[in-house]
């Protein structure tokens, strides 16, 4: 199926790691002309490597997207090499895990600026742009936390249900301007960053990381965590011709854990 992605400029942040790395990998395949985004040049780098190692061609770019100034410039940037931005995917940053003990105010104001700030100032540098030109899509890698409160992800949660909203209310406000919002809410998926949740949830439950991951296994009911590339198949058809009328929605990937209607 051509998903008509050949030749679409690709801005993947958070795409040296896990999901956000195999997004990458996932729209170089179709075509699609990439560029990730992170902080670390070291990672970066180690992620090129990877992606070239499998035929892909992509760039890179070391930014704070942290720094709304930050953002706005890797935008600038890479449309100087690659040209205007069709696509954006979000999937930069993280915020710690702490049980409801371990919060301070820090942590409530570091869960923002790790995940929503993140988010927001890359879309706000690019919604211009796509919006002059009338066309756009924007994917973002939000994560079922923003929907079932866990006690072990309460300020994490709070930031992703934020986004949420917001993914549905620009979502709103720019459908008539060609742009498209959607966002993608992972269950726990399989990356590098799980075993931090497996600790977190130990200690909240007082029990070890191997066995808060075997009763979270339990609990789905396809018996598995996910894995990036399944995240990334459905962040690639969202970004795509084929989902042109697929716009505020909020998708949920967490192998039916949350068994709701909303």
């Amino acid at each position: 199926m051509d998903l008509g992605l050949k030749g679409r400029v690709v801005l993947v942040t958070g795409g040296s790691k896990g999901i956000g790395l195999a997004c990458a990998g996932a729209f170089a395949a179709e075509g699609a002309r990439v560029a990730i985004a992170s902080r670390s040049r070291d990672n970066l780098a180690a992620a090129e490597a990877k992606l070239r190692a499998k035929g892909h061609d992509v760039t890179s770019i070391a930014a704070d997207l942290g720094d709304p100034r930050g953002a706005m410039a890797a935008v600038a940037e890479l449309e100087r090499r690659a040209g205007a931005i069709d696509v954006l995917v979000n999937s930069a940053g993280a915020a710690r895990r702490h049980s409801p003990e371990e919060l301070d105010m820090q942590a409530w104001h570091d869960a923002m600026d790790a995940k929503y700030f993140t988010y927001v100032h890359a879309m706000q540098a690019v919604l211009p742009g796509m919006a002059a030109r009338g066309r756009g899509a924007i994917v973002n890698i939000v994560g079922q936390g923003g929907k079932i409160a866990s006690p072990a992800h309460l300020a994490g949660g709070a930031a992703n249900a934020a986004l949420m909203l917001l993914s549905a209310g620009l979502a709103a406000a720019y459908g008539k301007k060609g742009v498209r919002v959607n966002a993608i809410n992972p269950g726990v998926t399989l990356t590098e960053r799980v075993t931090g949740r497996f600790e977190a949830e130990g200690r909240t439950a007082g029990i070890s990381p191997d066995e808060a991951r075997r009763r979270g296994e339990q609990s789905i009911p396809l018996g598995r965590y996910g894995t990036p590339e399944e995240i990334a198949a459905v962040a690639v058809f969202l970004a795509s011709d084929r989902a042109s009328y697929v716009t505020g929605a909020n998708i949920p990937m967490d192998g039916g854990a949350a068994a709701t209607v909303v």
